[in-house]
């Protein structure tokens, strides 16, 4: 098998593809768009799938304890980038607040979306243990992050969560100020 970088399948092997992409014989398709935009859709390649898989995903720190604060809100922004990065996934978006995470989350299909957020937030706490809570080895017994997690698909309103989670924090405020009346 061949990877093409041009056309993102590949080629080779008993049922070879041709050059455009397509079987043999089948008309080549105009490519994926939005429904009122002009350019093509940016689509992620495996060596034989085309996707785009976006997931808003929310978890919170176990009994929601406002814990998620200075330094270790600073650090877990790139440690959550590169432990999506080991499993060819993509945050896309995040933002913490003090007891919750949102992030929006590019998977890619061969990987099931409980697989991805447990790892995230199974190493994530293994690295909040042994730089802020002075564990060395042996994390167990002990929960950084509650059990459960949300997530929802993000079809075609992708632009609408990035601005939800952008936008949260002052959301929050906002209700809290409602809350007070």
């Amino acid at each position: 098998m061949i990877y093409d970088q041009e056309s993102g399948l590949c080629r080779g092997g008993p049922q070879s593809l041709t050059t455009t992409g397509f079987v043999k014989g089948t008309p080549r398709r105009e490519p994926a768009r939005h429904h009122d935009e002009e350019k093509p859709m940016d689509y992620e390649t495996l060596c034989h799938t085309k996707w785009d898989c976006k997931y808003h995903v929310v978890f919170i720190p176990k009994y929601r304890r406002k814990a998620l604060f200075g330094q270790l809100r600073r650090d877990l922004g790139p440690l959550f980038r590169s432990l999506a990065e080991q499993k060819e996934s993509r945050v896309e978006e995040g933002h913490m607040l003090a007891d919750h995470v949102h992030m929006l989350l590019s998977i890619p299909p061969k990987y099931p979306v409980a697989q991805i957020v447990g790892f995230i937030k199974g190493k994530s706490a293994i690295h909040i243990a042994r730089s802020y809570l002075g564990v060395r080895r042996n994390y167990t017994g002990q929960h950084f992050w509650a059990r459960g997690y949300f997530v929802s698909t993000v079809g075609r309103d992708e632009e609408v969560i990035r601005d939800y989670i952008r936008k949260q924090e002052i959301e929050d405020k906002r209700l809290d100020q409602l809350r007070l009346l």
